[in-house]
């Protein structure tokens, strides 16, 4: 019998290594989610363009050759160097950026001047190969915390630049050069997360128990809590000096689940609600451009009643209505009477009006399938960097959807952002892959830290 260590018999310690042997990777559930992703992709695609012209479209072929390649390339990625990573994540993202593009090609066909398919779906190839070089060079998360005030410089100067820019629908938030645009807030994002996450984690005892206490609330020390204070704002007022009020929501709310979750305070919720509500009312009333949208938010229907036709909201609301439970069909809607924004802003209406609740139900599930994953990698880490910058990250995708979802139903002002994948905008597509790609690594750490049995 082999000598074995106290307290461990002989038997355990000769089956150690066979159990560590047998730790699943789950990359071929991954891959068939992949598949099934795919072809779901592609069977919308299809299914528009019998809608439309009675025809499976010419380009179906090279748009599932195209989609697929990209989901398999970032598979074999995911294989290569994350194995032990969340099955979940890469189909997920696939089959949203898919659904994406399927929708906006949908809607092209009402636009024949203004294609934007193609285009999207160059960004979202730039997406895929972002989301291949993160996961292949980045093989540790706990890196980017040695990074972390060059990502809060970087952020800063990404979210000033466009103030030099001319305004684009009452925002300044693009840089255009050219004919080419992006939108720099959807980069500051990540950075910003990557910064709050390293920085709370550095000082969590420090913001949880120095200062004084305001009735239940610890209030912790200037010099601790006064350096992200100043980033916060510094990121908040240049957006409202943009009117990209949403992004501004988007902060400020990362800014305070973060806070919450390094300290453990509930108190900073109420606070962040006060604060949040004082803000929404001060912007709302100075502000001509929130004004007004907080004034269509209050009254959807002054247009039609004033003989002057649907506004933008209320067409969204049309569409959602026409929709009903199982919707009209892919191709068979009319939301592109929203207007210019039906492939940005509101194209949430067009999943609402031709897949119904029951679509438009299946995709706030993947949302909300996609968040939970995110935050339960962040529970298994052990290490607090990661766990803050895993439910940053996955805050960041919530808090987007709720803001869009919110606007365009109806139950909040609109702010003008993209939702994630589905969307046009390629700024934001890339982001999200990004996104995607950071989680992909913590998940991948989180589960050989969770077994203890694979090296992390």
């Amino acid at each position: 019998m082999t000598k074995a260590g106290p307290g461990i018999t002989a038997t355990a310690a000769a089956d150690a290594p066979a159990t560590a042997a047998r730790l699943p990777r789950r990359r071929g559930v991954e891959l068939s989610l992949l598949v099934l992703a795919v072809l779901l992709s592609v069977f919308g695609y299809c299914d528009v363009g019998l809608a439309q012209h009675g025809t499976i479209p010419p380009g179906a072929a090279g748009y599932g050759a195209g989609l697929g390649v990209l989901a398999l390339l970032a598979h074999l990625a995911v294989r290569l160097r994350a194995p032990y990573a969340d099955p979940l994540l890469l189909p997920i993202g696939v089959l949203l950026n898919g659904l994406g593009l399927v929708l906006i090609y949908r809607l092209d066909l009402e636009t024949p001047g203004d294609r934007a398919a193609p285009t999207q779906l160059v960004w979202s190839t730039l997406g895929v190969a972002l989301f291949i070089v993160v996961v292949l060079l980045l093989r540790d998360h706990r890196l980017l915390q040695r990074y972390a005030y060059v990502c809060v410089a970087a952020a800063l100067v990404l979210l000033t630049v466009p103030i030099l820019f001319p305004a684009v629908n009452g925002a300044r938030i693009w840089i255009r050069i050219a004919g080419f645009s992006i939108q720099p807030g959807e980069f500051a994002k990540v950075l910003l997360a990557v910064f709050f996450a390293a920085y709370l984690a550095a000082n969590r005892s420090a913001l949880a128990y120095a200062g004084r206490r305001v009735w239940r609330l610890q209030l912790p020390t200037g010099r601790v809590l006064g350096p992200i204070v100043a980033v916060w704002l510094v990121s908040v007022g240049v957006l409202i000096l943009e009117r990209d009020l949403g992004t501004s929501l988007l902060f400020f709310g990362l800014f305070v689940v973060l806070l919450y979750v390094a300290t453990g305070r509930t108190g900073w919720i109420a606070v962040g609600l006060l604060l949040a509500a004082l803000g929404a009312v001060a912007v709302g009333r100075l502000e001509p451009h929130v004004h007004g949208r907080i004034e269509d938010w209050l009254h959807p229907f002054a247009t039609i009643e004033a003989g002057q036709g649907a506004g933008q909201l209320a067409q969204s609301l049309f569409s959602f209505a026409a929709g009903g439970m199982t919707g009209t069909g892919l191709g068979l809607g009319h939301s592109v009477l929203i207007g210019f924004a039906t492939k940005s802003d509101f194209i949430l209406a067009t999943a609402g009006e031709e897949l119904g609740f029951a679509g438009l139900s299946a995709i706030f599930l993947l949302y909300a399938l996609l968040v939970e994953r995110g935050y339960r990698a962040g529970l298994l880490l052990r290490d607090p960097f990661g766990r803050l910058l895993a439910v940053g990250l996955a805050s960041i995708v919530a808090l987007q959807v709720f803001v869009i979802a919110g606007g365009v139903t109806g139950l909040i002002p609109l702010t003008g952002m993209a939702m994630p994948f589905l969307a046009q905008g390629g700024s934001s597509v890339v982001t999200n892959w990004a996104i995607v790609a950071l989680l992909i690594r913590v998940s991948d750490c989180a589960r050989r830290q969770y077994d203890g049995r694979v090296a992390p």
